[in-house]
């Protein structure tokens, strides 16, 4: 027994010799001369040890080929013009809209000829939405403010305009490539209707459509001289289009044809619905809340 630990004695303190002098003629081991591919991470090292921060290589990215529908989105720009009408706004999507002519869609009217009319009208607020050769007037209600109805509005156009180059009102043979149906000039007009309705269609609708509204010629009487108008886009329901028809329209229609004494706005149905019902909810408050008969 005694044997062996002697032997193990010999042969620890030959190791100790050994490494103690091998220690002595090699170079200082220091942690600068390990291989970059094994740093330290060891947390008491940071801030003590000036360690070469690697490079993080980040993977290539190889460009990849986007859906049209993003690259048609960055070009398009739509910009907004305020009107006569404080509860219209027309909106310039940068692009024709309509090919020929102009359409408006109103609460309630059959819109499964324009998918686009159909998003716009379920915006809460909008009352009616009109289709120009280049842009979209929309008409709100007054109790409800455009900041809240701008976004929404906004979305379904860009998503609309980015999608394809699809026509924003389905039309039939109908639609022609001729201008607005109502100021055609047909081969039983008489010189006189040729007359108003060239100027109509080269002198007030362009005029018109500058402020995002429009107009429908609904025909002449010859025997009162009287030319019937509906307005339409931000020209309905706007305070100043009583001055517009008469002061504008009504003025140059009588000076370049001396035939025509009046200029008449016709409503639409929905209109005079709705002003039906405004006089009968007036007479009822004039009335003490009775029921009257108008």
């Amino acid at each position: 027994m005694s044997l062996l630990k002697n032997c193990v004695n010999r042969c620890s303190t030959s190791v100790y010799k050994l490494t103690t002098s091998t220690l002595k003629h090699s170079p200082r081991i220091s942690l600068f001369n390990r291989s970059p591919h094994r740093p330290y991470h060891h947390s008491s090292l940071v801030g003590q040890l000036r360690i070469k921060q690697l490079r993080s290589s980040s993977p290539y990215l190889a460009p990849k080929n986007h859906p049209s529908i993003l690259r048609h989105a960055r070009s398009i720009f739509i910009q907004t013009e305020p009107t006569p009408n404080a509860d219209a706004l027309k909106f310039i999507p940068g692009r024709p809209v309509m090919k020929s002519g102009s359409r408006e869609f109103l609460k309630g009217d059959d819109t499964r000829s324009s998918p686009l009319a159909r998003s716009l009208l379920s915006v809460e607020g909008v009352k009616s939405v009109f289709f120009g050769p280049d842009f979209i007037s929309i008409n709100k209600e007054s109790e409800v403010g455009w900041p809240t109805m701008k976004p929404e509005i906004y979305s379904l156009l860009m998503e609309f305009f980015s999608a394809s180059d699809r026509p924003v009102v389905q039309e039939g043979p109908i639609e022609e490539e001729s201008g607005p149906l109502d100021t055609r000039i047909h081969d039983d007009d008489s010189e006189v209707v040729a007359m108003i309705k060239e100027l109509l269609d080269t002198r007030v609708r362009p005029a018109i459509q500058e402020d995002g509204g429009d107009l429908e010629y609904k025909g002449f009487n010859e025997e009162t001289g009287v030319v019937q108008l509906m307005l339409k886009g931000s020209c309905r329901g706007c305070d100043s289009s009583a001055v517009t028809l008469k002061s504008g329209i009504e003025r140059m229609l009588m000076h370049y044809v001396p035939e025509v004494q009046c200029v008449e706005q016709v409503q639409s149905e929905e209109e005079k619905m709705a002003e039906d019902e405004f006089a009968k909810f007036e007479a009822r408050l004039r009335g003490g809340g009775k029921t009257v008969d108008i």
